[in-house]
């Protein structure tokens, strides 16, 4: 089951590309020259994005965010462990000054997050 779990051009992300690409921003796909290898690198806007899953990324807040009953003592570090590789790419493209936006899974769906994400980019600082 877990093979086949794609961690590239999943639904959420090209449902976010389409909508970036329509409002006239163009980008680069999982550009390995930078540090984390980010879905979306924005090289006009200085800026990556990163499309996380709220259930392995552990969004806060979220319902999907859920922990298995089941083997807790395997969950809890594997969790621990995506969480910090996250902030610590986040970090990396930050001292290297690029600007990192994420996008959660459940919020590719939603327009208005789609629409708030993209001011933000364009939104020199």
């Amino acid at each position: 089951m877990m093979a086949s779990i794609k961690t590239k051009h999943t639904k959420p992300e090209q449902l976010v590309r389409r909508y970036l690409h329509a409002s006239g921003l163009r980008f680069r796909l999982h550009d390995r020259r930078l540090q984390g290898t980010p879905d979306l690198v924005l090289k006009n806007y200085n800026a990556v994005i990163f499309f996380n899953g709220c259930f392995w990324h552990r969004h806060l807040g979220c319902a999907d965010a859920t922990t298995p009953a089941t083997r807790q003592d395997f969950w809890q570090p594997k969790f621990a462990k995506n969480v910090a590789r996250d902030q610590a790419k986040s970090a990396l493209l930050n001292a290297s000054g690029w600007r990192v936006f994420t996008v959660w899974e459940c919020e590719s769906h939603d327009e208005l997050a789609l629409d708030r994400l993209f001011w933000k980019i364009v939104a020199l600082p």
